[in-house]
């Protein structure tokens, strides 16, 4: 029964990591809590990671990052210097794998080549 699931919904252990490491945002200390949630859902938005497992490695080593810096007191613009879009984007750009906009490419190529295939 939980395959079936699994298979409709992504791996149920995923799910619970997601959550722990949610809830570790959650519990850091001002500015780094709401700084991390910033980025986690700018990753989320812009990230389109397709791999649960990337995904949930990216997010862990987030969370930890932003847990050393506050037990460390580094300040935020420390870590995400003047363009915080910029460091998002590098700091994605580490964790490769099919995005979702991936599958969308490869499908409007496959539907022009269906109707009007190269000569």
């Amino acid at each position: 029964m939980t395959k079936w699931i699994e298979t409709l919904t992504g791996s149920l252990e995923q799910k619970r990591q997601y959550k722990h490491l949610r809830a570790s945002l959650d519990q850091l200390p001002e500015p780094y809590g709401t700084t991390a949630k910033a980025l986690l859902k700018y990753f989320l938005y812009s990230g389109g990671v397709v791999s649960g497992e990337t995904s949930i490695t990216a997010m862990r080593d987030h969370v930890e990052m932003w847990e050393r810096a506050a037990a460390d007191g580094t300040p935020v613009r420390a870590i995400v210097g003047d363009d915080p879009v910029e460091f998002a984007e590098s700091f994605m750009a580490a964790y490769t794998g099919e995005r979702w906009i991936d599958k969308q490419r490869a499908r409007l190529t496959t539907a022009i080549d269906d109707v009007a295939p190269l000569s």
